[in-house]
């Protein structure tokens, strides 16, 4: 019975009729081959352990569910394998159950955030669960957000409605301020936009990483006087190699006094906002006109879940609204493909929702809090005598033997990667102020004191 209905071709899509029998077993099948996988990290580590994967295309007859299972079993073997404790190089931790659930539902339903007809429920729940992250962040009741495939979606929306606001659509002199540690996203995000590299200019930052309010203030007066129009300062709560916090107060009185729109990428330590942490530097953040917040970099949602929230909805209508002419509207609900780039957009926002929903506020501060505890046993135990150390109030820390020329750490970094790999270590190797160091994420929710003790001794062999 089992086998006839898996290997039955007749049956492509659920039936209407109350009979997916079909669906359930392949379903269950593929629930059972993921979860072996997951079990697997704990012998063969992060990285995939067969590289025997082969991209077989569709052919003229389709292929068994048999056939289809063994590929699938091949492909998760040649993956990156995010549960594995020692998976410390990204900011890519394990998923949440809860996610991975509504990654499902999602497909299952297959609903179009373009419009409220295409999706009623999931519409109203992407406006609801934004607000309510406005609102936790401090924003008043004109604000909300709009959800995107990744951080770099959400940046470039912003940095849209920020020029679209300024009547800078298509001044060739419109410039974009961002820190000169501010993340590789805001490069692609200039060029989509039409400028060049002379329109993105860079404010130094000081001995922590942060933007300097002196070289700000300074760049600020000569974009005046070559008659640069600024568009837009971003500030970055928690840059890639260091985890640091730009100065958010002092940028933001600065904005308002300037009357320039203030987007904080907070990709990485924006989610920190929504909780009771004290994190330094998160103050004032309810003064942007714009906030990038990405729940997947460490509460384990899965990809991809990508926020932007708005201090006012009317700014990403009065940019991105176009009519829709062949959609029906419904009073007082806005088609979320009018507030943003993407039209067609599945329903990822469920799996922030259940993610989030499953967790709630205690076990989301219980995630983080975690992370800053690890990164903080990890700089109390690593030598300082032998170590640079660069580290912000988040969970990222970047290292370096202390003396070494660029050279040698491009050296070194490489041989220490490929040794604690043999180990089932995975550390990253970012290129910062022309030397490469090790980076460790210590948001990985699998990782305990004992991994980081086995981590330490490996780097002082």
């Amino acid at each position: 019975m089992t086998e006839e209905l898996i290997n039955n071709k007749d049956i492509y899509f659920p039936s209407y009729l109350g009979t997916n029998d079909n669906l359930i077993i392949l379903l269950n099948r593929a629930t059972q081959t993921l979860c072996n996988w997951f079990s697997k990290a704990e012998k063969h580590g992060p990285l995939p352990f067969d590289e025997n994967f082969n991209c077989i295309m569709p052919e003229q007859d389709g292929n068994s569910a048999v056939d289809l299972f063994s590929e699938i079993e091949s492909l998760l073997n040649n993956s990156f394998n995010p549960v594995h404790p020692g998976s410390l190089a990204h900011l890519d931790p394990p998923p949440l159950i809860f996610s991975i659930l509504g990654d499902l539902i999602a497909a299952g339903l297959n609903n179009n955030l373009l419009a409220y007809e295409l999706s009623p429920s999931v519409t109203l729940l992407e406006e609801s669960l934004c607000k309510w992250f406005a609102e936790k962040i401090g924003f008043n009741d004109s604000a909300g957000g709009i959800a995107a495939s990744g951080g770099t979606l959400s940046n470039l929306n912003a940095l849209i409605a920020a020029r679209h606001n300024a009547g800078l659509g298509s001044d060739p002199n419109s410039v974009l301020l961002i820190s000169e540690d501010a993340h590789s996203s805001f490069i692609k995000c200039t060029r989509i936009m039409g400028l060049d590299e002379t329109n993105l200019v860079r404010i130094e930052t000081d001995n922590k990483g942060c933007m300097s309010i002196p070289n700000l203030r300074k760049t600020l007066d000569i974009c005046s006087k070559e008659n640069k129009k600024i568009f837009a300062i971003v500030a970055t709560l928690g840059t890639t190699v260091r985890g640091a916090i730009d100065p958010i107060k002092d940028i933001s009185e600065i904005c308002k006094e300037r009357n320039i729109w203030l987007h904080i990428d907070g990709s990485i330590g924006g989610i920190f906002a929504v909780t009771s942490i004290p994190i330094e530097g998160l103050n004032s953040i309810n003064k942007a006109n714009s906030i990038t917040i990405n729940p997947q970099k460490i509460i384990g949602i899965t990809k991809t879940s990508s926020l932007l929230l708005v201090s006012n909805m009317s700014t990403l209508e009065n940019t991105f609204s176009t009519g829709l002419p062949y959609i029906s509207s419904k009073k007082n609900i806005i088609n979320r493909g009018e507030i943003g780039i993407q039209g067609s957009r599945p329903a990822e926002i469920i799996k922030l929702w259940l993610g989030l929903r499953f967790l709630g506020l205690k076990g989301i501060e219980e995630i983080l809090k975690s992370s800053i505890k690890r990164k903080d046993f990890f700089i109390k135990n690593i030598s300082k005598n032998k170590y640079d150390i660069y580290s912000g109030p988040l969970h990222i820390v970047s290292f370096l033997p202390k003396g070494l020329m660029p050279k040698e750490s491009d050296s070194w970094t490489k041989t220490k990667i490929n040794e604690l790999l043999k180990n089932n270590f995975m550390l990253s190797r970012p290129k910062f102020n022309d030397k490469y160091y090790l980076r460790v994420v210590m948001g990985n929710y699998n990782t305990n004191e004992s991994h980081i003790e086995e981590l330490l001794k490996l780097l002082d062999a």
